[in-house]
């Protein structure tokens, strides 16, 4: 990539998931640009997941799905359908804990009051929803060894359901967070909900 290069930037009037199959094809159109081969995606109940790992196969492909208990105790949102297309497809399926969650989101339900990581989910939510989403899966997979720290990948993620943000950005560990590099917005939505 040259240093003037022209960058496409798809601007969606609504987030959410109607925005999903144009997402994941400007996501690929610019992998294939870049020469990535390594792609991150959300998904909660694996529908999203699915169309990632089918569209993106032959790629290094990560479902970054909610962890166990997140909406409530012992119940995991990916549906075993959703789980058994992702690893036809030939992509890696990751559940961990939010990397902007876990100890700090249970101090705020128990007293009411944000700690640090919130915070930081905050800030990164005024570029909106599928912003923070896509930040927070990148840190996710380098502190599973999924991703390489420092080289670049696609991060796909969304508001609510499905896609309607994709981000070329360098991966960093929780720990090492502001290493992280985001290189190019290639598609958010204008507006929040």
């Amino acid at each position: 990539m040259t240093e003037n290069a022209h960058i496409e930037t798809v601007l969606f009037d609504q987030p959410g998931r109607h925005n999903t199959e144009q997402t994941l094809s400007v996501a690929k159109r610019r992998a294939d640009e870049l020469g990535i081969d390594t792609v991150l995606v959300a998904t909660t109940r694996g529908t999203t997941g699915v169309q990632a790992a089918r569209l993106f196969q032959g790629y290094k492909v990560v479902v970054v799905t909610h962890c166990t208990g997140f909406r409530e105790p012992n119940i995991q949102e990916l549906e075993q359908e959703n789980r058994e297309a992702i690893e036809a497809a030939g992509a890696t399926i990751l559940t961990c804990q939010h990397a902007f969650g876990g100890v700090s989101r249970a101090v705020r339900k128990k007293w009411g009051t944000y700690e640090l990581d919130e915070i930081v989910a905050q800030t990164l939510r005024i570029f909106g929803q599928g912003t923070k989403v896509c930040v927070e899966i990148a840190l996710m997979a380098a502190d599973a060894g999924w991703v390489t720290v420092g080289e670049p990948c696609i991060s796909i993620g969304g508001t609510g359901w499905g896609a309607d943000t994709a981000l070329v950005l360098k991966p960093a560990n929780v720990q090492q967070f502001f290493d992280l590099e985001v290189q190019e917005i290639l598609a958010k939505p204008r507006f929040s909900e």
